[in-house]
């Protein structure tokens, strides 16, 4: 389906702090280089006929102000919408509220620079499973988007089930735990618990279902 140590190493991740209205939030932000122009990534991005061929059906009413709805997943309100350059929204799910922020430029070495920061306060969840609870799920979406991007095809969610438990989709869902739990370290996170959350997303992501750390 991908190379997976080609995907883990195009992308990069961090994190950082923001503060927000309601106290100091943490800030992952996730990103990527792709072979395209900025409005074909824009359009893969906003347009809801596209969205599904890589990431998660959309209903809702996508322009600034207007609320959506991933299917089986977050909704929330548009925010911000710059096109093609970047748009902002809440996320909400589960009862509660984080924001994202998707920026797109062209890259010095040509194509486009995809970059999506994720907001969050911090909890009880993000104590117990760490970025990488959201991360694994971000580093997903961000090479369905490549494979879409490189091929103009959607994703076959069936084979993209069967790739999630062979050996390749345990190591890229490994890798991906790993080096978000190695950006928290860099970040300041103490280390043995960082660790210790990493290894609890991980497990779930790569053992059979149990309940999700949700995003």
């Amino acid at each position: 389906m991908i190379n997976v140590t080609e995907q883990i190493n195009a992308v990069a991740r961090r994190l950082g702090t923001r503060v927000v209205e309601a106290g100091e939030a943490r800030t992952m932000t996730i990103s990527q280089t792709y072979d395209a122009a900025v409005e074909d990534v824009w359009d893969a991005c906003t347009n809801p006929e596209r969205l599904p061929r890589w990431f998660l059906p959309v209903t809702g009413d996508l322009r600034l102000g207007g609320r959506y709805q991933l299917e089986g997943n977050a909704g929330g309100e548009i925010q911000r919408c710059d096109p093609p350059k970047s748009f902002a929204a809440t996320w909400e799910f589960g009862g509660g509220i984080s924001w994202i922020e998707v920026r797109l430029s062209p890259a010095p070495s040509g194509g486009t620079r995809f970059e999506l920061e994720h907001t969050a306060l911090p909890d009880d969840h993000w104590n117990q499973y760490g970025p990488g609870a959201v991360g694994i799920g971000w580093d997903l979406g961000v090479m369905g988007l490549a494979l879409h991007l490189a091929t103009g095809h959607g994703n076959d969610s069936a084979e993209f089930a069967a790739w999630s438990v062979s050996p390749d989709g345990i190591r890229f869902a490994t890798l991906s735990g790993e080096l978000w739990c190695q950006a928290d370290i860099d970040a300041g996170a103490d280390a043995e618990a960082a660790r210790a959350a990493s290894a609890r997303t991980i497990a779930f992501y790569t053992t059979p279902p149990q309940d999700a750390p949700a995003s």
